[in-house]
């Protein structure tokens, strides 16, 4: 196991000498991929970068003239935000003047039963006009009022306090009444009124008598209040109004984890040192984790809120869901049930939605002589190279410092080679999710979703679920057969003076291409050796015919080339339905798949997009060959993919 005092000390001395960077010079294609450069060499999220230009990029026409963009970048100074709002608002109060809002004053009259005319006055806000005194007489003379005290009208538009006062009265006429009827709609969540206007010697309408009447119509909850009582001075007549407004129920939040640990497979990115080299030291892929270190919180789930409609009825609402703790291997529930620990020391990685913590064993030499072959249920680090004859199996994943030679490695997750394979015609690599390496050379290769090559892929058998990419300053893929199901990315295909045959496939799913080839293959031997079972049967069955029997042994025989046709038929429907099924799966791909070259592709080179196959004729510079109503065109280079770019699934720079 790896000695992880050992690991702690080198993790502290990384750590220093992070702090100790000031600033960085980083460049990119654009000024994005500069900031993500600069964020790796930093080791700091994006949104901490600040960064000037030292020099602007352009990305060329036709493939001409591109150039990168360049930035001197640093880490955001960070202050003390609560510190710095304080003395913000105390700048605010002490420099800022307050914002007045300028209002006209305003005058209403209300005529209540028993014959009384009330008048309020509104004084007005900042430069707004006051009511007067001839305005107010003219509302009175409106409204039959009568009697009037003129000096008491007189001080109350003086004064302007707001509060109703009774100034005059008036002939009350109960028939001419304003009148208010109430609707309920929306499943009782929302109550609509309408009111009529008084007729001569009429009443208005009380915001006592509006709420009484609310609730005579069963509407208690929910009642808009406020705008009540500011309708009573200016209601609004033959509207159909919203009066009250139900309150819908609120389902709880369901439970959720707080991750102690970065869980973004999307953060860690390559970097191209001297010379267009993948330096895989700087991608800080691995999380180290020690012994009882917490990982992960559990946020309990919340309690729903109930809701009311407007007639009162309690609208129930649903509590969130619980969550089972995501304990995965060598991880553990703290005492009070809602956090995880650590349980041994590794690599923490969340995998199929559980907390895992990954042991790491280090070969510190060669997978050679004296290691024997590996198989391990976590990840393998081996600082040496991959000898002859040799295999590493891991569950998790295997980096290898040095070179793959004619071996055998095979990764439930990510494989890194920080040098290249030369697996002289005979190496076999499996990663289970992506491999990363500096050059791939007579090897068999097998992704789960992508295989990266800086260096070139020469003569080799390469299969990704997803994509394969071959960029850097010497990136050619030449000879061998590549395969994959959205996208083969190189800078060079094909070499104009080398006799091997470079065959790009692209639009299908690799492994079920090869399962189909193996039935065909198999369908072709049955019904190779079902001609020569009926032929055999053929001849005896014409002995018995001119001989009227058989001898005892020749009708055994007989019987058993029957049973064997049977067989042979039986054999044959089921992978007749195999080969359907994978035929239906092809059909139904919604990936049509690219082949691209940023810089060149050579005559002879095979291009295969889903079922449609073409020899390259001519020479192509920046192309990108797609399939178009069922034919290869050929179309200005496309850049690889983002997902192309990203580091190593499942580990962070952070």
């Amino acid at each position: 196991m790896i000695d992880f005092a050992e690991l702690q000390e080198l993790a502290k001395d990384s750590l220093v000498r992070d702090r100790a960077v000031q600033s960085v010079e980083a460049q990119g294609a654009t000024l994005e991929l500069a900031v993500a450069d600069a964020s790796t060499m930093l080791n700091i999220p994006v949104y901490r970068i600040e960064y000037e230009i030292l020099e602007r990029g352009f990305a060329g026409f036709m493939g001409l003239g591109k150039k990168n963009w360049h930035i001197q970048a640093y880490e955001k100074i960070r202050t003390n935000k609560k510190r710095q709002r304080e003395v913000v608002i105390d700048e605010v109060e002490e420099e800022a003047e307050p914002v007045i809002e300028d209002r006209d004053g305003s005058a209403h009259v209300f005529l209540q039963s028993g014959g009384d005319v009330l008048l309020k006055v509104v004084a007005p806000i900042g430069g707004g006009s006051r009511v007067s005194e001839m305005y107010v007489s003219q509302l009175l003379a409106e409204r039959n009022a009568d009697a009037v005290d003129s000096g008491l009208v007189a001080r109350t538009v003086r004064e302007a306090k707001g509060v109703y006062a009774k100034v005059a009265g008036f002939d009350h006429h109960s028939y001419n009444d304003s009148v208010l009827s109430v609707r309920i709609e929306d499943g009782d969540m929302r109550a609509l009124m309408t009111v009529s206007a008084p007729g001569d010697g009429g009443c208005d309408i009380p915001f006592e008598d509006y709420v009484k009447v609310l609730k005579i119509n069963r509407v208690v909850s929910g009642i808009k209040e406020d705008f009540l009582r500011d309708f009573v001075d200016s209601p609004a007549y033959g509207l159909e109004i919203e009066v009250a407004v139900g309150t819908r129920p609120v389902d709880g939040k369901a439970a959720k984890m707080k991750y102690e640990f970065e869980t973004d497979q999307s953060r860690a990115r390559l970097k191209e040192g001297l010379g267009g080299k993948i330096d895989f030291k700087e991608l800080n892929i691995i999380q180290n984790v020690m012994e009882n270190q917490l990982l992960a919180t559990k946020i309990p789930p919340q309690k729903g809120i109930q809701g009311e409609t407007v007639t009162g009825t309690t609208m129930p609402a649903k509590n969130g869901m619980d969550i089972t703790m995501p304990v995965g291997d060598n991880v553990r529930i703290g005492d009070d049930g809602a956090t995880l620990y650590a349980a041994t020391s590794g690599r923490a990685i969340l995998m199929n939605n559980k907390v895992t913590v990954e042991p790491v064993l280090t070969v510190e030499k060669n997978v050679g002589i004296e290691s024997g072959n590996i198989i391990f249920l976590g990840t393998v680090i081996v600082k040496g190279d991959v000898e002859d004859g040799f295999s590493v199996k891991a569950a998790g994943n295997i980096e290898v410092y040095g070179s793959i030679e004619k071996a055998e490695l095979d990764a439930e997750g990510d494989i890194v080679i920080q040098q290249g394979v030369n697996g002289k015609g005979g190496g076999n690599i499996r990663a289970g999710r992506s491999l990363w390496a500096r050059f791939i050379q007579n090897a068999n290769i097998q992704a789960g979703n992508l295989v990266f090559a800086s260096d070139g892929i020469i003569n080799s058998n390469v299969d990704a679920l997803a994509r394969i990419i071959c960029q850097g300053k010497r990136a050619s893929i030449v000879g061998g057969r590549l395969r994959a199901t959205e996208e083969i990315n190189g800078k060079v295909l094909g070499n104009p003076s080398s006799g091997t045959e470079t065959i790009c496939e692209v639009g299908f799913d690799p492994s079920k291409k090869e399962e189909l080839s193996r039935l065909d293959a198999e369908k072709e031997a049955n019904a190779k050796e079902l001609d020569e079972v009926k032929l055999k049967m053929q001849g005896l069955i014409a002995m018995k015919q001119q001989k009227k029997s058989l001898s005892d042994d020749k009708q055994v025989y007989l019987q058993e080339l029957i049973d064997r046709r049977d067989s042979i038929i039986a054999s044959q429907e089921e992978l007749d339905q195999k080969a359907k099924d994978i035929k239906g799966y092809f059909a139904e791909l919604k990936s049509k798949g690219k082949i691209s070259a940023s810089s060149k592709v050579f005559p002879g080179v095979k291009i295969v997009i889903r079922d449609v196959r073409e020899e390259v004729r001519n020479e192509y510079n920046a192309v990108t060959f797609l399939l178009e109503a069922g034919l290869i065109r050929a179309s200005r280079y496309e850049e690889p993919d983002k997902e192309a770019v990203k580091g190593p699934d499942g580990y962070s720079t952070n």
